[in-house]
C-alpha cells in the first residue's frame, strides 16, 4: 500500500465492537451515580450509616437527573428514528446516549473545577450545562444524519431527545414554571405540584433561571447550523471526486465498529469497478484419489480491513476444500480489494471450477531458486505448470501491483510453462514507514527485477530433470490470536520431496513479517546439523482480519520470534513424518468480481484522510466559533 493508504488503514485503530444496549445503559447509570455523588452534597456524612444514606441519595439524584435522560434517549431514539425512516438500532442508540452522557459529565466536571478556583459559583456550572446539552444535541444530530441519512430537520427530532429530556427534568425540579404567571387556583392546585417541584430537588438546582432555557434553545439552533455547515463543506469533495456522500462512509464505518454490520460494504460497492481476475489452484492427490493439499491463489487483495470485503478470504477458502488448504498472498494491491464479502463466493466458485479441470501428473522437478536484483524467486514445476514464490527479503516490500504480477507470470510462460501460480511471499517489511512502504509498481526497478527473476526461474525449471513426488503436510492453529498478528489458520507447512531434495513451504496466517524474521526462520530450516530441508520459504496470507486492532500488526511484532521459529521447525518435522507419494496438477479459471478499482483506493484514502485531518480542524474551528457566539449571547443575556 502507499503511505496515503496506510493512513486510511490506520483508521482500523478505531474499530471495536460496541457492547449490547443493556451493557451500555448499565455503565451509563454507574457513571451517572458517580457524577451525582461528586456533584451533590446532601448533608453531613458523619457516622457510617448516615454517610451511606446520604451517599445513596446523592447517587440516586445523579441517576435521576443524568441517567434518566440517557435511558430515555437510548430507548426513544430508535423508535422515533425508525418512525421517521431512520436505521438506528437499540445498540447504536444506547451507545450514542452513553456518549452524550459522557459529554455532559465532562463539561460539568470541568466547570466545577473552574468554579472552585475562580469562585464563579453555581450559576457558571449551569451555564456550562447549557453548553453541554447543546453539544450533545449537535453530536447526536451529526450521528443520526450520518446513520439514517435524514435531512437536518427530520434528524433533529430523534437527536433532541436526550437534550429535551434533561431540560424537562431541570425545568420541573428547578421550579422555573413559577417565573410564569399561570394564574387560577385550578392550575395551581393540579398542575403546579407536578410541573414545579423544587422542594423535591437538590438545592443546587435553584440557581437555574428561565434564561438558561432560552439560551439553550438559541445555542442548539446555532450548533445545528454549525453541523449543517460542517457536513456541507466536508461532503463537497466526496461528491465531486467519488460521486458519493461522506455520510455514507460515516454510516458504514459506525455500523461496522458498533455492530459489525455490512453497511461499509454497501458504501464500497458504490465505488466498485468490474474486473476479471485469474484464480489458480494447485492440488496434490494421493494414490487413492483423495486430495491431500491444495494451494488456492486468486489475484485479489484480502482487504481492506477486518472481515470487510475479502479481509477474511484465507479462512473462507480454507473451509471449502477437502485437503489442507494453503491460501498465500497474490500479486495484487488494495485496488483489488473485493468490495463485499459476497464477492468471495464468486472467487470460491471459480476455484472449484478450476479444481474440477485439473489434470494430474507425476512429472515434477526439484525446486530452484534464482535472483535478479532485489527479487528472489523460488520455483517448482508440476507437469507443464509451475509454482513460483517471490520475495525481496531482506529488503523491505509490501504489495506487488496486479500488472507487475501478470507481467511476471507471462514472462515465466514464455519458457514453455502453461499455468503459473505466482505467490507474493509478503514476508519482510518495516511497517507503515516511509513514502511508499515498499510498494512494487509498474515501471519500477523492482518490478523488472521480479519479471526477470520469473523468466529465469521458468528457464531453469524447463530444463530441470523430473522425478516422483512425495508430499507431507502439517498445521497448527496455535494459541496466538489476531491481536498478536496471527489469524485463525495459524501456521501451515507443505514439504515436497523429489529425489534427495526436500523443499519446505511455510504459510503463516498473518499480514507481512518483521524485518529479518523470515531469514532467521529459513536459515534455521536449511542450515546446520539439524537442517530439515534443502530449500525453504516462508509466506504470509496477508489476511486483514488481524488489522481490526491496528493497521500495523505484522507477524513477529507481538510474539516471541524464537517461539515462532520453534513452532515452525516442529511443524516441518511433522510434515516430513507425514510424507507420502502424490501426484500434482494445476488449473486456472477467471472470475468476474467487483473490486475497489484502479486509483479508487487512493482517492478514497485521500478523501478519508482529509476528513480526519482537515475535517477535525474544521470541526474545532466551528466549535470555537459557536462557543464564542454562545459566550456573547450569555453576556448579553
Amino acid at each position: 500500500m502507499t503511505s496515503t493508504q496506510s493512513d486510511l488503514a490506520g483508521l482500523s485503530r478505531f474499530i471495536f465492537r460496541a457492547p449490547s444496549w443493556y451493557t451500555s445503559l448499565g455503565f451509563a447509570l454507574l457513571v451517572a451515580a458517580m457524577a451525582g455523588i461528586g456533584a451533590f452534597d446532601s448533608g453531613d456524612l458523619a457516622g457510617s450509616w448516615r454517610g451511606i444514606f446520604f451517599l445513596g441519595r446523592d447517587a440516586w439524584e445523579g441517576i435521576f437527573f443524568i441517567g434518566i435522560p440517557t435511558v430515555v434517549a437510548a430507548f426513544g431514539t430508535t423508535g422515533v428514528d425508525r418512525f421517521v425512516g431512520g436505521k438506528l438500532t437499540h445498540n447504536r442508540s444506547s451507545l450514542l446516549a452513553l456518549a452524550g452522557e459522557v459529554i455532559i459529565v465532562t463539561f460539568l466536571t470541568g466547570a466545577a473545577i473552574v468554579s472552585v478556583f475562580t469562585g464563579l459559583g453555581q450559576t457558571f456550572i449551569f451555564d456550562a450545562l447549557v453548553v453541554a446539552l447543546a453539544s450533545v444535541f449537535a453530536f447526536r444530530l451529526l450521528i443520526v444524519m450520518a446513520v439514517s441519512r435524514s435531512s437536518l430537520l427530520i434528524a433533529a427530532v430523534p437527536a433532541s431527545i436526550q437534550t429535551l429530556t434533561s431540560a424537562a427534568l431541570l425545568f420541573v425540579y428547578s421550579g422555573t414554571l413559577r417565573f410564569f404567571e399561570v394564574g387560577g387556583p385550578i392550575l395551581d392546585a393540579y398542575l403546579m405540584p407536578y410541573l414545579a417541584r423544587p422542594d423535591r430537588a437538590p438545592p443546587e438546582l435553584s440557581a437555574i433561571a428561565l434564561s438558561h432555557f432560552q439560551l439553550l434553545a438559541i445555542t442548539c439552533v446555532m450548533y445545528a447550523l454549525g453541523v449543517y455547515v460542517f457536513l456541507r463543506i466536508v461532503d463537497r469533495p466526496w461528491r465531486r471526486g467519488l460521486g458519493v456522500s461522506v455520510l455514507d462512509f460515516i454510516r458504514g464505518f459506525i455500523g461496522h465498529i458498533a455492530e459489525g454490520t455490512r453497511e461499509l460494504e454497501d458504501f464500497f460497492e458504490q465505488l466498485g469497478q468490474e474486473a476479471i481476475v485469474p484464480v489458480t489452484v494447485l492440488s496434490f492427490e494421493r494414490e487413492d484419489g483423495t486430495e491431500k493439499a491444495r494451494f488456492v491463489l486468486p489475484m485479489i487483495h484480502p482487504g481492506p480491513m477486518g472481515e470487510i470485503g475479502g479481509g477474511n478470504f484465507p479462512e473462507r477458502v480454507a473451509r471449502r476444500a477437502e485437503g489442507l488448504v494453503f491460501p498465500p498472498h497474490a500479486t495484487a494491491g488494495h485496488d483489488f480489494n473485493l468490495v463485499t464479502e459476497r464477492e468471495v463466493d464468486v472467487v470460491l466458485d471459480a476455484a472449484d471450477d478450476a479444481y474440477e479441470r485439473i489434470e494430474y501428473s507425476s512429472d515434477v522437478t526439484e525446486s530452484v531458486r534464482v535472483q535478479s536484483g532485489d527479487a528472489k524467486m523460488l520455483g517448482q514445476r508440476f507437469g507443464d505448470d509451475a509454482l513460483l514464490v517471490s520475495t525481496y527479503a531482506p529488503q523491505f516490500a509490501d504489495d506487488v501491483e496486479y500488472a507487475v504480477g501478470l507481467s511476471a507470470s507471462a514472462e515465466a510462460r514464455t519458457t514453455g510453462l502453461h499455468d503459473v501460480l505466482l505467490v507474493d511471499a509478503h514476508n519482510c517489511n518495516n511497517g507503515l514507514q516511509g513514502p511508499d512502504l515498499g510498494h512494487v509498481t509498474p515501471g519500477s526497478k523492482r518490478s523488472f527485477d521480479m519479471i526477470t527473476a520469473a523468466g529465469l526461474a521458468g528457464e531453469e525449471l524447463s530444463a530441470s530433470p523430473s522425478g516422483s513426488l512425495s508430499l507431507g503436510t502439517a498445521f497448527d492453529p496455535t494459541d496466538w490470536t489476531t491481536r498478536e498478528g496471527i489469524g485463525p489458520l495459524g501456521i501451515r507447512v507443505a514439504a515436497t520431496t523429489i529425489g534427495d531434495q526436500t523443499t519446505a513451504y511455510v504459510l503463516i496466517d498473518g499480514n507481512n513479517m518483521e524485518p529479518g524474521l523470515r531469514d532467521r526462520i529459513v536459515e534455521g530450516l536449511t542450515t546446520g546439523p539439524e537442517a530439515r530441508a534443502d530449500v525453504a520459504e516462508v509466506m504470509t496470507t496477508d489476511t486483514h482480519i488481524v488489522n481490526t486492532v491496528e493497521a500495523e500488526n505484522q507477524v513477529g511484532a507481538a510474539i516471541d520470534a524464537d517461539e515462532l521459529r520453534e513452532t515452525i521447525e516442529r511443524l516441518v518435522d511433522d510434515a516430513l513424518a507425514d510424507t507420502e507419494p502424490v501426484v500434482a496438477g494445476m488449473a486456472t479459471e477467471r472470475a468476474e468480481v467487483t473490486i475497489f478499482g484502479n486509483d479508487r483506493t487512493e482517492t478514497l484514502a485521500s478523501h478519508a484522510n482529509v476528513v480526519v485531518s482537515m475535517g477535525g480542524a474544521l470541526a474545532i474551528a466551528l466549535i470555537l466559533a459557536a462557543m464564542a457566539v454562545s459566550l456573547l449571547v450569555f453576556f448579553l443575556a
